[in-house]
């Protein structure tokens, strides 16, 4: 499996593309409409997008996936808030382009995209929808856990018990995992164990 790292231009999370075969690609939280050129680029055609959870700043770019044919997943809990204007009111209110949630995923489900196995971990707490996503020895945390830090808890459906049972979660996965955050470096689970402040205190 190859991961390619799409960083932001301007305010939006990473995204992350998946490929296992080098033709079919699986993104997760497409932040914005380049993700397209992306694809293009790498000659990949993007048949599936997982989303860790839905503020605007993580599905800039479902408009043009979900117009090119692929399929959008997100977490059950998750699914009705996308749209909801709780979440269209963050700083001011912000636009999210018109897409549809194909089907939606719950704690614990596994399924296979483009030859890829993933598995669903629930993460509520950066919102009461938040996922992780695990694929071989990669985790992709979105705003639930970043390298050094966690994500906001105080945006709306936002919960700090929750969030702590969440961590709690990922504290106790066997192995290690290479870690893609919604923001900033990437990091291991190993490291995040020993060095975040929010993980040594569990």
């Amino acid at each position: 499996m190859k991961i390619i790292k799409v960083t932001p231009h301007g305010f939006g999370s990473n995204s992350y593309i998946l490929t296992a075969d080098g033709k079919t690609a699986v993104v997760i939280d497409p932040a914005e409409p380049h993700i397209a050129d992306v694809l293009s680029d790498n000659g990949l055609k993007c048949s599936c997008v997982l989303l860790t959870h839905g503020h605007f700043d993580h599905v800039g770019g479902c408009g043009v996936l979900f117009k090119n044919g692929a399929h959008i997943y997100c977490n059950e809990r998750e699914k009705e808030l996308i749209f909801s204007k709780e979440y269209l009111g963050l700083f001011g209110g912000v636009q999210v382009p018109d897409f549809k949630i194909a089907r939606t995923f719950r704690d614990g489900e596994e399924f296979e995209e483009c030859g890829i196995k993933f598995k669903v971990i629930a993460t509520a707490g950066h919102t009461a929808g938040s996922s992780c996503i695990i694929a071989e020895n990669a985790l992709f945390t979105g705003d639930t856990l970043f390298a050094g830090g966690v994500g906001r808890w105080d945006l709306p459906t936002g919960n700090f018990s929750e969030l702590a049972e969440s961590l709690n979660r990922l504290v106790a996965l066997d192995g290690e995992y290479d870690i893609y955050c919604g923001h900033g470096a990437n990091s291991t689970l190993t490291r995040e164990k020993q060095t975040n402040p929010y993980l040594r205190n569990i």
